[in-house]
């Protein structure tokens, strides 16, 4: 009796975890006004709200084949989101015009400003 109450208080804790974690990432989609911060949010509660959620549900249900069937579901979200996200960004970069230009520093860019710096010091003395 004393292990399914503590089933169930483990079920509930994990259950308000995952709510909390979509709630505050539907307040992060809402308030932000960039889209590459808007879908941080929603990958964060994607991944930790569903995965708190189906333990909270794998607690509940003991060990069983639906918990495999729900260990296999939080893999594939697992795998699925992250790389839906990752291409959703990059389409975002690539034909939004006002994310504005992105700065790639190469090795070569960063040896010619030690040059200068260098140059600079010397000249000084």
């Amino acid at each position: 009796m004393l292990l399914a109450w503590i089933r169930v208080v483990i079920f509930v804790i994990f259950l308000i975890t995952g709510l909390v974690f979509m709630a505050l990432a539907v307040f992060g989609v809402n308030r932000y006004r960039r889209a590459l911060v808007r879908m941080h949010s929603a990958a964060l509660g994607d991944t930790l709200g569903i995965l708190f959620v189906m333990m909270s549900l794998m607690v509940l249900r003991g060990l069983s084949m639906d918990t495999l069937k729900l260990a296999l579901v939080i893999a594939f979200f697992w795998i699925a989101s992250p790389v839906s996200g990752h291409m959703i960004s990059r389409l975002e970069a690539m034909t939004n015009d006002d994310l504005g230009e992105l700065t790639v520093i190469h090795k070569d860019d960063i040896e010619k400003e030690e040059r200068k710096s260098i140059d600079k010091g010397e000249k000084g003395r």
